[in-house]
């Protein structure tokens, strides 16, 4: 009796063991799991990469300079830095050849200008490559414009003198704010669009008078609104 009630007792302890050790390995089994599957969301997350340059080009100046009386073409290198700041510099190439209807003055140029500045990504998911940013440029332009018209009377001495102007030379300085979207089509292509208002900082001054198309910044007078329509590839 003494025997069997002993043997019962061990069985029940061995049991006892036997389960114990079951549900440990089954919590750590179960940790196991977790642990990988943290390792595996981390592996999958994806971070931008801490800097890449892209290229790109204004096709809507483009389309104005061959369209209308002026426009520009133009092309970018931007520094991208985590998808969240874009030093930005713009090189461009403006042109005109305007008549006006009705004094029948004609002006032309073709003369490089340039900008320099920044945008801001504003999305928080950096990694989709989807884009809304603001920002802000200097730009400026050595320019040189020619301006003819009608020759002029000169009423006192009753003689007409001729308005004939070639190769004026002058400068503009400006800044711009800058808002736009941009989003990632395929690959390495972005599509994107700006609205920019520019301010006027400084303009030289020519006998005739102000230029009345300034490369990079647009017609002649105060602050402007304009747009681009840009095409970039990262590299």
């Amino acid at each position: 009796m003494i025997r069997r009630t002993c043997a019962f007792i061990f069985a029940l302890l061995l049991l006892n063991s036997l389960a114990a050790t079951a549900q440990r390995v089954v919590e750590i089994s179960a940790r196991g799991d977790s642990i990988v599957a943290d390792t595996l969301r981390g592996g999958l997350k994806k971070e931008p990469r801490a800097w890449k340059l892209s290229v790109g080009t204004d096709v809507a100046g483009a389309i104005l300079a061959v369209a209308t009386s002026y426009g520009s073409y133009e092309g970018n290198v931007r520094l991208n830095l985590r998808e969240t700041y874009f030093p930005t510099v713009e090189v461009g190439l403006g042109v005109s050849d305007y008549t006006n209807d009705d004094t029948h003055i004609h002006y032309k140029t073709s003369s490089p200008f340039f900008r320099i500045g920044a945008d801001y990504n504003f999305i928080k998911d950096k990694t989709s490559g989807n884009r809304i940013f603001g920002g802000l440029r200097y730009g400026f332009t050595p320019f040189k414009y020619d301006v003819s018209g009608p020759a002029l009377y000169d009423s006192v001495y009753k003689t007409y003198h001729d308005f004939n102007h070639k190769g004026l030379s002058a400068n503009s300085h400006w800044v711009e704010l800058v808002g736009g979207i941009e989003a990632k089509v395929w690959g390495i292509l972005h599509l994107g669009w700006s609205v920019r208002y520019k301010m006027r900082i400084a303009e030289s001054n020519t006998a005739v008078g102000h230029a009345w198309y300034v490369p990079g910044y647009g017609t002649s007078g105060g602050s402007v609104m304009t747009g681009t329509f840009n095409v970039s590839i990262d590299i």
